[in-house]
């Protein structure tokens, strides 16, 4: 009897470990990748590190930012301010995602090297529109930079509440 209990919480323990679990992106039949956006927190909402694992007591967790990019040129004034979220990893990286035109845009955000402060985020839809963006942070709740999409937009970006 103690064999199935022991394969029966071998299972539960394989179950429970892939629970929440999933992948960004994914692969069409051409091999072309697919990417889809993901639904996040509310900003400032504390996050698991993985699936059910908190970091230890005393380390900062990642955290959702309110990102806001208000037009900077003629072609940015067509689609008005620009809203979208910004995870914040608390490791130099962050996940980038908004909407622009209809079309959710998911990216990622990294910090440059030897500037802690300074980064770049880049985001790229479905139907193909991608932006790029260079950035600031004034502490880790809070930055500053500017965006330039393929359609030719620019934006003042802000980062934080």
């Amino acid at each position: 009897m103690k064999p199935n209990i022991k394969l029966a919480a071998a299972l539960s323990a394989s179950v429970l470990a892939l629970v929440g679990c999933y992948v960004v992106p994914m692969v069409d039949s051409r091999g072309n990748v697919q990417y889809q956006h993901y639904p996040l927190p509310p900003a400032g909402t504390p996050m698991a590190v993985s699936p059910g694992v908190y970091q230890a007591t005393g380390t900062a967790f990642p955290t959702v930012l309110n990102a806001r990019l208000y037009p900077d040129n003629d072609l940015a004034t067509h689609t008005g301010v620009v809203t979208g979220t910004v995870t914040n990893m608390m490791n130099g990286k962050g996940r980038f995602q908004l909407q622009y035109s209809g079309e959710i845009l998911t990216g990622e955000a990294t910090r440059v090297s030897n500037d802690e402060r300074r980064g770049i985020a880049s985001a790229y839809g479905s139907s193909g529109s991608y932006m790029s963006c260079e950035y600031q942070m004034i502490n880790l709740q809070q930055g500053a930079g500017s965006c330039a999409f393929s359609s030719g937009a620019r934006y003042k970006l802000h980062i934080g509440s």
